[in-house]
């Protein structure tokens, strides 16, 4: 008996029918029915980002045109890539984006492996009570404003502060400018920042090394392995994913140093390496007036950062390390 072949519509013949079934939208399947309440969880969070991520991108128009206030953003001049022009062509606004990444590139380099030397140290403290002791007061300074960790700074760097007269008793040796020197200063910039984020940055890693099988460590010790050498050969290969992850993260901050630390520690006087893009938008951008050449500035460090991003990526791919 000759079959009719099946059509779009899903209908066969009498002898051979077709099981028809009529496909429900996703929002009356029973996989959609059982998860409502995690739904309904998820609403504020897709809200919140469109509302204070997505929403003002349309903004960036501004990069592009010479915005004022009486005419709006969809109003203002269209002046294309003139904003960038002008700021490229600025020697100050080159040496902002030189600062910019040079104290960032120092940020990363230099206080990224802190965390990681302190989860791996707490993580072999036996002593419970001791644990407990240095992690409360090493995860405290984070929850300190930066305009407190300013002034602790200020109070004990400054030319008549703890340090220095501390070292004038000592020594007998002159105040010494700490805050008022390019190189000390930066030392207190990235001293400051290692200080108050490294404690509740190791939490990471600490929930990380938590998941590295301990039979690993009893065979390392068995073969005669020391703790530098479990360290070597299980800690970090075990952790490695985290670093990873954590490096690509902080690779799309790479243009992005903060406001507050620069802002309570920087002076006149080191300027030439103090003045980062986010004070300069907020000296031009908020003060001045330059909505426009901030803007296009804000987008180029954008741009900067998602290159940083996918890089990082993609080395790390080369080692299957990477993040997507």
């Amino acid at each position: 008996m000759k079959l009719d072949s099946l059509n779009g519509s899903g209908e066969g013949t009498a002898a051979n029918p077709a099981v028809i079934t009529r496909k429900h939208p996703f929002w009356e399947s029973q996989r959609f029915q059982h998860n409502i309440p995690l739904w309904i969880m998820f609403v504020p969070v897709v809200a919140f980002y469109l509302i204070f991520k997505y929403t003002p991108m349309m903004g960036l128009v501004i990069a592009f045109k010479n915005y004022n206030f009486h005419d709006g953003i969809l109003g203002s001049p269209w002046v294309g890539f003139e904003n960038f022009r002008n700021l490229f062509t600025q020697a100050q606004s080159v040496q902002i984006i030189r600062n910019t990444l040079m104290l960032s590139l120092l940020s990363v380099f230099i206080s990224f492996p802190f965390p990681i030397a302190l989860a791996i140290m707490l993580n072999e403290v036996r002593k419970l009570w001791f644990k407990k002791i240095v992690q409360t007061l090493v995860y405290l300074p984070h929850f300190f404003s930066w305009v407190i960790v300013g002034g602790i700074v200020i109070t004990l760097f400054a030319q008549g502060g703890v340090i220095n007269n501390v070292l004038g008793r000592l020594t007998g040796s002159e105040p010494f400018a700490f805050l008022f020197h390019e190189f000390s200063w930066i030392s207190l910039f990235l001293g400051s920042a290692i200080w108050k984020d490294a404690g509740f940055n190791a939490i990471i890693y600490l929930a990380a090394l938590t998941t590295i099988d301990p039979s690993l460590y009893e065979a390392a010790s068995m073969d005669g392995a020391g703790k530098f050498k479990q360290m070597r050969h299980v800690t970090l290969p075990g952790l490695s994913p985290t670093i990873v992850i954590m490096l690509i993260l902080a690779m799309g901050r790479v243009m992005e140093v903060g406001f507050d630390q620069i802002y309570v520690l920087q002076n006149p006087i080191v300027s030439n390496i103090s003045e980062v893009i986010s004070t300069y938008i907020y000296q031009i951008g908020l003060q001045g007036g330059q909505f426009s050449l901030t803007t296009a500035l804000g987008l180029f460090e954008s741009l900067v950062a998602f290159t940083m991003v996918m890089l990082t990526n993609a080395i790390a791919k080369r080692f299957n390390k990477s993040l997507w």
